[in-house]
């Protein structure tokens, strides 16, 4: 675990070889829980080559001075990464002018 939440990642090396390469991160929420939107993609072995870019939405809780991940949702495939986008817009288009912003 991890005391600093900068230092939070998806990156994993396995025998020396790096299999998990964290390609970007962006914190969506700070503090007690925070939440961080990972892209990233995975070694294929057998075509020594790099995966497509995969996308993760984890949630980490701090106790005792360290994070800990609580939870996690992978999106499966650039379409769903698109839909999810979509019916989040829509929602944000069809909100009130002036609707509650809680910040979080």
């Amino acid at each position: 675990m991890t005391e600093k939440l900068e230092d939070l990642t998806v990156a994993y090396s396995e025998g020396g070889i790096e299999t998990v390469q964290e390609l970007d991160k962006v914190i969506l929420s700070k503090g007690a829980w925070t939440t961080i939107l990972f892209r990233y993609r995975d070694w294929d072995r057998p075509k020594e080559t790099w995966g497509p870019e995969k996308y993760s939405i984890r949630r980490y809780q701090k106790r005792a001075g360290e994070y800990r991940q609580q939870s996690k949702f992978n999106i499966s495939s650039r379409a769903q990464a698109q839909a999810i986008i979509s019916a989040l817009q829509g929602w944000l288009d069809a909100a009130p002018a002036g609707a509650a912003d809680d910040g979080d």
